[in-house]
């Protein structure tokens, strides 16, 4: 993957590999793992006037939202397909952090298509929240009538109800609400359930609701989607720039073998190969497994095993993506929901990537909450993809497949069943001085970007209120607007 660390480097001189001295100055931090969480910890922190050393154990930036360029076919290409929506306040702040906001394609259009090629457009009317989505429902020719008014049914509850029980799963809320098998299928199934990469039955009601009030109901802005316009990884790499011009750096290469708090001098002592770090302050900002396998390294007490326990417990769901390179292009679309079929999203990135010289179209293919799809080998799974793609845009049946790849991501994200919330640890953590972040800690939301990005700026602000410093670091959410304010 040598390739792979020197698309996302870029040549900064505080990309660092084994070095061998470390000091202790005041004021310093060390952050492990240098995922988006740890990125938006370490640069908080950073402008906090911390100093701070990154340390990553893989040679790039970004953790699961990287590029890598692909051995078979000679592509930068991304993990998986990440998304945001104008909802995402802090991510969008991190990215304004960075100088990259510019390099965010933004739409605000959902086309939903069914096999045969029939299409129905959500975007959003010239109306007050809620009812600025009301009328692209009640036009979807891919909804029944009876599907319309089962939704507008759901969406009116969840409107007027702002609690839901933590305990609750969305199938159970579905049974009770009177939804359509048409509504179930083509609506909760497959744009809620796979936007939460899980089963119906396995996602807790209150991250179900959060994702409808902010994606279809509280503002124009909120539900709009924005994609990266370069590969993830270069997006990420701009935070070696901010941490290099505010004293920080990144050391690269590193995987962190132990963690020794030194009571008598307050600090932390970290142990990454042959090399050691020393600092007053230490954020764990990697993946449940990964501070698991960590735990033992580090001071016990009597706090780390209620923290081990609830670990155990989380569990982590797979996405299935297929890059495809035809010879033409296939729609003019740049991205779309596909219906009743196992690929769910289709991201047209040719068409907004506009580095990637491609004369056809490279398309990439989301499935997912699909563990079936998963256990496919690459021929099956493409075969599969391309076969349905066909059913959706028929100019694939004439176009010729250049080349193609199956990226399965096994750990893309955490499962939000019910009761989740009471396995999620906050920002502090059983040791002094040491604050955890991670899109697994409780945010408020499920596994995004934008919840990693809080998890860090979280750890940020709980390490500055430890030291008497009041700043606000998290954004607030972006405010409901028309009536979604008198129901905000």
């Amino acid at each position: 993957m040598q390739a792979e660390t020197d698309f996302s480097t870029s040549k900064k001189s505080n990309l660092e590999t084994n070095p061998t001295v470390q000091d202790t100055p005041q004021n310093t931090v060390l952050v492990v793992g240098a995922g988006v969480a740890g990125l938006a910890a370490a640069c908080a922190l950073a402008a906090a006037g911390f100093q701070v050393t990154l340390i990553e154990r893989r040679g790039y930036l970004g953790g699961r939202a990287s590029s890598y360029l692909h051995p078979g076919t000679g592509e930068v290409i991304d993990n998986c397909q990440h998304v945001l929506f104008g909802c995402c306040t802090n991510l969008i702040d991190f990215y304004t952090r960075l100088g990259v906001a510019d390099k965010i394609f933004w739409d605000s259009r959902m086309t939903l298509i069914e096999p045969g090629g029939r299409r129905s457009v959500l975007a959003p009317a010239n109306l007050p929240a809620p009812l600025h989505g009301l009328p692209s429902i009640l036009a979807a020719d891919c909804f029944s009538i009876s599907d319309k008014l089962s939704l507008l049914w759901a969406f009116t509850c969840m409107m007027f109800s702002t609690q839901h029980d933590s305990q609750r799963s969305l199938f159970d809320w579905i049974e009770s609400h009177l939804q359509s098998s048409g509504a179930i299928k083509r609506f909760w199934d497959l744009v809620i359930a796979s936007a939460l990469n899980a089963s119906l039955d396995q996602i807790a009601l209150p991250y179900a609701h959060k994702v409808i009030r902010e994606l279809f109901m509280n503002s124009a802005r909120a539900g709009a989607m924005g994609m990266s316009t370069v590969p993830l990884t270069e997006l990420y790499a701009h935070a070696a720039e901010y941490l290099e011009s505010r004293r920080g750096r990144i050391v690269l290469n590193t995987n962190v073998l132990s963690a020794a708090w030194k009571e008598e001098q307050r600090t932390w002592s970290i142990q990454g190969g042959e090399t050691g770090f020393n600092a007053e302050h230490l954020v764990l900002a990697l993946p449940f497994e990964a501070t698991a396998k960590l735990m033992p390294a580090m001071p016990a007490n009597p706090q780390t095993r209620s923290l081990e326990d609830r670990m155990k417990k989380l569990v982590h769901w797979p996405i299935c993506s297929v890059h495809l390179w035809y010879d033409r292009e296939i729609t003019e679309l740049d991205h779309a929901v596909l219906l009743d079929r196992d690929i769910h999203w289709m991201y047209h990135k040719s068409r907004w990537q506009p580095s990637r010289l491609v004369a056809g179209s490279y398309i990439e293919l989301v499935v997912s909450a699909s563990r079936e799809f998963a256990a496919l080998n690459r021929e099956q799974a493409i075969h599969r993809a391309t076969t349905q793609l066909a059913e959706f845009f028929p100019a694939v049946r004439s176009a010729r497949l250049l080349k193609s790849t199956l990226v399965k991501e096994v750990r893309a994200t955490f499962g939000v069943p019910p009761g989740i919330d009471d396995l999620r640890p906050g920002a502090a953590s059983p040791w002094p001085q040491c604050f955890l972040a991670g899109d697994w800690v409780q945010t408020g939301w499920p596994a995004t970007m934008e919840g990693a990005v809080r998890s860090g700026y979280l750890a940020a602000e709980a390490l500055c209120h430890s030291l008497g410093d009041p700043r606000r670091i998290l954004v607030p959410d972006l405010a409901p607007a028309g009536l979604m304010k008198i129901f905000g």
